[in-house]
């Protein structure tokens, strides 16, 4: 949703979201105003941290690591000088020792005879060299060191003369603008004499000038990125070498060593779940699922530092970064602009013109370098989005995490653990009592862990859910949560696992109010909320059913008690002792597949299960719908009385043309069909709600030659507008991770069913299978995009990679190369 203003009343005044009031666009697409310097003095209150990590309530108060960032300071600690705009050379801005001239133990400078002088330090920290092939590294599109924790590397120093037994060389790295060695950041690795925490060095091979050494590094470290240097001391004098920013080392997560929290066991899970750079988003409804590649990006250049700057922003205590739990959590909250100007601004009203439409997005990269660049909130985003962006952000600090999509997820509003839907007498919507909704999908992350701060049984995939839904502890973020917890309906386990216990298996529940103002369950659908969990399968763009793993199997003893556990410590905590049998009369929707643009067809089924007739008055009711449940008025309706024998079915149709529909269209072009009726002889009460979407075409990619690492490639990219209606000011975006930055295409305006050409060029900058991902947006038609695969072969000379990092210009104005009608 939009940061909130003064004029838009709130974070709860979003029209597509909650409804109830219309949404009023900020002046400018900028971010909540920065935290004024005293503001936590003045407020009194608990700082963020102790609100939303329990773990890191106690500190310090005089720790200068915490708390927000200062008022101005958008470079944030860790992303260069004041003055300076963050890119790869901003780094914690403690410098150990003078930068440009080696020093003594006096500090004058003065080089003795006899010093162990280091005059020169290789990292190894090319691309191609060892360390960033065995750290996994080496797709980063960065020339620094980058390791992972809990994993050797190789270095070479160059000294004044040859390394003798005699000697002392100790290597340091630290981070912070305060580092300590009791916290973690400051790092002191005493060569040949074993280090603590697991950090240690040795010397591998001594030959002349050159001291070969090898360096472990903790797997509990601090990650981020740390300041380099060394340290001799012999009988003529100690030495220390300057600080030099191209001697910085980035340190991630490590899902390949066994004694990091964050190790995966499984190397296919590893390929895909951290190293994958594109992935595919599902979104629709669970009878019309459709799909979309995202462009993850967590290799291109600059991606990394602004993964760092999102915990510099939110001040996140550089002691607790080796923390996994603590880093999901405080992503979750940064990935929003919510309370703490983060990276997207949130968005359900339909009205984008201040900002880019959520669905005309196709990948991060964009999203999160203009983050670093201005330091401002990026308007707009919905649920993918921000599951999409969170999925950069984990994976390229060395979490495995997945996209995660959930069909008919419930939103409970008080904490009932049911979805609660109320009618009157007349099994009319009573509204202002319907605070509860249905998306009919949402979109959220698994990341992979253990879980030291739970029981034994909960490690493995946690949720992380950066959508601003509900606060949790006074800040609008989710998770970690275990899914073990939420299968199991184990609500009082940290965090949040009674919202997201709802958000997947919760009950439906209808409730009717009485002649005496009471209010009676007439309904419950127990397979309507979490009908379907899916993420991309590994290895494949198959979908993958994770439903399992999140619920026991629909109707089981298992599950039945895993939402009546978890009702128990709801508000509601009594809701199913007020239920009814089951009816006979069954009702069920035949899903069509309705294209935009066309008429279409809506059917439903009545079936008769019972031995004896029965006479249904039945209602139909359509109105458009946001994907988050909030619907527009109706627009169509129908009444119709069907007598059914005993075990008779029959089939009511309503046709709906386009032109009953056009205007009416909200984004995704979803549409909510209302069921409800009443059987005459037994007063059963029929209630059913189904959703569906309008299918938009797919553009259709096609490369024009071979792909050459840093050769120039053409790409043809076809769309035919399916509507009879003018698209104005269309915007195509065209990314892809080692094929093109970010690019901008305005293309003017598209005729109604007309077909447009266009070509683009493009410098692949890596090797190996890309995917290159396009979108087209405009006000009367969104959701629409394409992909194609982009085999890349090195370049002829057999450099793996280019020091080119692809072109484009944002908004490009680009000619049509051909135009065609229906």
């Amino acid at each position: 949703m939009p940061s909130p203003t003064p004029s838009s009343g709130g974070p709860r005044s979003d029209v597509g979201r909650w409804g109830g009031n219309p949404w009023q666009p900020p002046t400018t697409p900028s971010p909540e105003p920065e935290p004024e310097p005293d503001r936590r003095s003045r407020r009194g209150g608990r700082s963020f941290w102790a609100r939303c990590c329990g773990c890191c309530s106690c500190r310090n108060t005089e720790d200068d690591d915490w708390g927000p960032e200062r008022h101005g300071d958008r470079g944030g600690r860790g992303s260069g000088s004041r003055n300076r705009r963050p890119d790869s050379r901003g780094s914690d801005s403690r410098q150990p020792g003078s930068r440009g001239s080696a020093v003594n133990a006096a500090g004058d400078g003065t080089i003795r005879e006899g010093m162990l002088v280091v005059t020169g330090v290789d990292l190894l920290s090319s691309r191609s060299d060892q360390n960033r092939r065995e750290h996994h590294t080496d797709e980063f599109e960065y020339d620094e060191l980058i390791l992972r924790r809990g994993q050797p590397f190789q270095m070479v120093l160059f000294l004044s003369r040859p390394y003798e037994s005699s000697d002392h060389v100790t290597l340091e790295l630290c981070i912070g603008n305060n580092p300590e060695v009791g916290k973690g950041t400051h790092v002191i690795i005493p060569v040949g004499k074993g280090g603590s925490g697991g950090w240690k060095a040795q010397v591998t091979k001594s030959s002349g000038q050159n001291l070969n050494l090898r360096v472990h590094t903790s797997p509990n470290a601090i990650i981020g990125k740390f300041q380099f240097t060394i340290r001799t001391r012999c009988e003529a004098g100690d030495f220390q070498l300057p600080f030099d920013p191209r001697n910085e080392i980035y340190i991630l997560f490590n899902p390949w060593c066994p004694e990091d929290i964050v190790y995966v066991d499984h190397e296919d899970w590893r390929q895909e779940y951290v190293l994958n750079e594109s992935g595919r988003i599902y979104y629709g409804t669970e009878a019309q699922i459709g799909e979309r590649t995202w462009n993850y990006g967590q290799f291109d250049h600059g991606v990394l530092d602004a993964c760092l700057y999102i915990l510099d922003r939110r001040g996140m205590p550089y002691g607790g970064r080796g923390d996994p739990v603590s880093v999901s959590r405080v992503i979750s909250a940064m990935v929003n602009s919510l309370d703490d100007n983060g990276v997207l601004i949130g968005n359900w009203s339909g009205d984008y013109s201040r900002g880019t439409n959520p669905s005309a997005w196709v990948g991060s990269v964009e999203i999160l370098l203009s983050y670093l660049r201005t330091g401002n909130s990026v308007p707009f985003g919905q649920c993918w989005v921000f599951a999409g962006v969170t999925t950069t952000v984990l994976r390229c600090l060395g979490l495995a995490t997945r996209t995660v999509t959930n069909f008919n997820s419930a939103h409970d509003t008080d904490t009932s653990l049911t979805m609660d839907i109320y009618f009157d007498e007349n099994m009319k919507p009573l509204e202002h009592l319907n605070h509860d909704s249905v998306w009919n999908f949402h979109v959220w992350n698994d990341c992979w862990m253990k879980r030291p701060d739970l029981p034994s049984g909960f490690d493995g995939w946690q949720v992380v859910d950066a959508t601003p839904q509900e606060t949790s502890s006074g800040i609008f973020c989710c998770g970690p949560c275990s899914v073990q917890s939420i299968k199991n309906g184990l609500v009082y386990m940290k965090y949040d696992t009674p919202f997201i216990f709802a958000e997947v298996n919760s009950d439906k529940v209808y409730w009717q109010r009485q002649d005496d103002g009471s209010f009676k369950i007439v309904y419950v659908e127990e397979k309507a909320i979490g009908s379907l969990i899916i993420t991309k399968a590994i290895g494949s763009n198959m979908r993958e059913d994770i439903t399992h793993t999140y619920k026991h199997p629909e109707g089981s003893e298992a599950e039945r008690k895993a939402v009546e556990t978890a009702a128990a410590h709801g508000s509601k905590p009594n809701v199913y002792a007020t239920r009814d049998s089951a009816e006979d009369v069954a009702v069920q929707v035949e899903a069509q597949d309705a294209v935009m643009g066309q008429d279409l067809m809506v059917s439903v089924v009545l079936t008769n299960r019972g031995s004896s007739l029965r006479t249904v008055k039945l209602h139909l009711y359509l109105s458009v719908t946001f994907y988050t449940g909030v619907t527009g008025s109706v627009f169509k309706e129908s009444k119709k009385e069907v007598v059914l024998a005993p075990g008779a079915s029959e089939r009511v149709t309503m046709p709906v043309a386009y032109k009953e529909y056009r205007v009416h269209l909200v984004d995704q072009g979803a549409m909510l069909l209302n069921i409800s009726g009443h059987v005459k002889e037994n007063g059963q009460v029929l209630a059913k709600q189904h959703t569906f979407r309008l299918r938009t075409p797919d553009l259709s990619l096609t490369l024009l030659g071979a792909a050459v690492v840093g050769q120039e490639c053409e790409v043809q990219i076809v769309f035919k507008n399916p509507l009879p209606v003018t698209l104005t000011n269309v915007v195509f975006r065209l990314e892809g991770s080692g094929l093109q930055r970010p690019k901008i295409l305005n293309v003017g305006d598209i005729g109604g069913n007309e077909t447009v050409t266009l070509r683009q060029t493009f410098v692949p900058v890596r090797p190996g299978p890309r995917q290159l991902i396009a979108s087209l947006d405009s006000p009367q038609l969104s959701q629409v995009h394409g992909v194609i695969q982009v085999d890349v072969a090195p370049a002829s000379g057999g450099g793996a990679f280019s020091d080119i990092r692809g072109s484009g210009r944002s908004g490009e104005t680009i000619p049509m190369a051909s135009r065609g009608g229906a």
